[in-house]
């Protein structure tokens, strides 16, 4: 597959990079992309919930009246699930959410939300472009010649731009990431993939080692 890459006033260059068949035209295995998203989302929780427990609660461990001859229900101590103030039964706990996926799935999932991106036409190749400093008014420029102005865009670069990315970071429908740093998630959570020619060479590596 190849696609025109265009520079970032939206013309076209007369270049033309080739898309792998084996990275960007295979059949996508859904269920794999879902596993590599849930596997996402699932790193992203914290886990650091906690609840005391009856043990835990600062209190008097003195039994409140005795066990018979009141009339009513026997209570022990003030720390008493029932009472306000009290522990919490079963509390949660501090956890660790994350979820093991074998290498092969995780591959073949950024293998297939590619090729599902580059089906849908929803992929950018643009060339490799810097700042000389931080200016999101130059960065928002880029976005309306590229005519994604109103679309959730994911600009892929070779390395990390410090520029590029602070240029980016106040845009809440724009994100920059570096093409070791792609997930299944990323890419499946934005409108329109935009590639540096540089990010290109860059996916062709990770994939073939």
């Amino acid at each position: 597959m190849k696609l025109e890459v265009v520079n970032i006033q939206g013309q076209k260059t007369g270049r033309e990079v080739d898309l792998p068949e084996d990275i960007f035209g295979i059949e996508p295995n859904e269920h794999a992309i879902y596993l590599a998203a849930k596997q996402y989302l699932a790193n992203q929780r914290q886990g650091t919930h906690k609840a005391k427990e009856r043990n835990e609660i600062a209190g008097s461990t003195r039994k409140l009246k005795r066990q018979k001859g009141t009339g009513t229900a026997r209570f022990g101590d003030i720390k008493n699930p029932l009472f306000r103030g009290g522990g919490r039964v079963f509390g949660p706990r501090p956890r660790n959410y994350g979820i093991k996926l074998n290498k092969k799935v995780r591959r073949l999932a950024r293998k297939s939300v590619l090729s599902a991106k580059a089906a849908s036409g929803d992929i950018l190749v643009v060339e490799d472009f810097s700042f000389e400093s931080p200016r999101t008014k130059e960065f928002v420029n880029i976005l309306s010649n590229l005519q994604l102005a109103d679309k959730k865009s994911v600009f892929v670069t070779t390395d990390f731009e410090k520029e590029v990315y602070l240029s980016s970071r106040n845009l809440k429908k724009c994100s920059v990431i570096r093409a070791s740093d792609l997930s299944t998630y990323t890419v499946m959570n934005s409108n329109t993939l935009v590639l540096s020619e540089g990010a290109v060479e860059k996916i062709k590596e990770t994939f073939a080692n």
